[in-house]
């Protein structure tokens, strides 16, 4: 008995052929941007952080010094300062923000009536410019405090917890998207088995809901978390680190300067020397890194395995 085999079908023999020569010269096509990604990112990152060992007033005249410039920015009052009040800050938004997001993102997936404008007034701040919403946030504070006859720039307290309700007037509204995404996604039948088992709406929230929406829970407080740390127009725009102390060394320290302010103060000020600038830009990176991983590891092994 004569056995035929199958005749390939024109169609795959055609696609072989296209994907051939696409093989050959995908090179090509992935070759702007990966040049792109070298002189954009990659090239100015090594050159960063070879200069932080360098004394330095441009960046093609140099002078190899070492772990002085770390030295310099460890010991630098307003650089330690700036770091505990960022960790703060960071702590206090983390907190508010995904609490105040998620209260407003479940409320909303409750069937109630209007809850797409609610999404969108909530979402509009974060479509705003830092620097705007931080003038804007400028003139309200001092409205209201030039009743008492103060101002946000002059006390620390107040700088605070005014970089705080900015950040998260600006921030909820974007992490809400995200918990909403989550909780659209909690299947229903282990909810409908919840109640069946006679859980109430808090036993569901707590041991149902929360546990399903953890992924979109480590990407908020990831979120949360890195651009607490990195904040830098709304800080430069609201207060400017302002008011001033004066230690008992003459140096002086800006009670609400973040660090990212903190470092664009150093580079910018010290013209003998932007290399401790540059020390304190390559320690905030690997800081920001490490916190990120780490939280992303805290929070991943809580997620639920479907």
């Amino acid at each position: 008995m004569k056995l035929f085999a199958r005749k390939p079908s024109d169609g795959s023999h055609n696609s072989k052929l296209i994907r051939r020569p696409m093989q050959r010269w995908c090179w090509l096509f992935l070759l702007p941007t990966f040049a792109a990604f070298c002189i954009g990112f990659l090239w100015p990152f090594f050159q960063g952080l070879f200069l932080s060992f360098c004394k330095f007033k441009v960046t093609k005249i140099w002078t190899w010094v070492g772990f002085s410039n770390y030295v310099q920015a460890f010991s630098d009052p307003s650089f330690l300062h700036a770091f505990w009040y960022t960790a703060v800050f960071a702590v206090v938004s983390l907190v508010l923000i995904n609490v105040l997001a998620f209260a407003v993102a479940y409320a909303l997936t409750q069937n109630i009536k209007g809850s797409n404008l609610f999404r969108t007034v909530f979402f509009m701040p974060n479509l705003i410019g830092g620097i705007v919403l931080a003038f804007i946030w400028s003139m309200i504070f001092d409205g209201i405090l030039v009743a008492y006859g103060t101002s946000i720039l002059l006390k620390t307290e107040f700088g605070f917890w005014g970089l705080v309700i900015l950040m998260c007037w600006q921030q909820i509204g974007y992490m809400m998207i995200i918990y909403i995404a989550g909780l659209q996604a909690v299947p229903e039948d282990l909810i409908e088995a919840a109640k069946i088992d006679g859980a109430s709406k808090w036993q569901t929230l707590i041991k149902v809901t929360i546990p399903n929406v953890m992924p979109s829970i480590t990407i908020c407080t990831f979120l949360t978390l890195t651009n607490s740390f990195k904040l830098f127009d709304q800080n430069f725009a609201l207060t400017g680190g302002r008011p001033f102390v004066m230690l008992a060394d003459g140096t002086t320290v800006k009670t609400t300067e973040m660090l990212a302010l903190n470092i664009y103060n150093s580079f910018y000020t010290n013209l003998t020397n932007r290399g401790v600038g540059q020390a304190k830009a390559v320690i905030f990176f690997i800081l920001v890194v490490a916190l990120g991983l780490i939280q992303l590891k805290a929070t991943r092994s809580k997620e639920v395995q479907q």
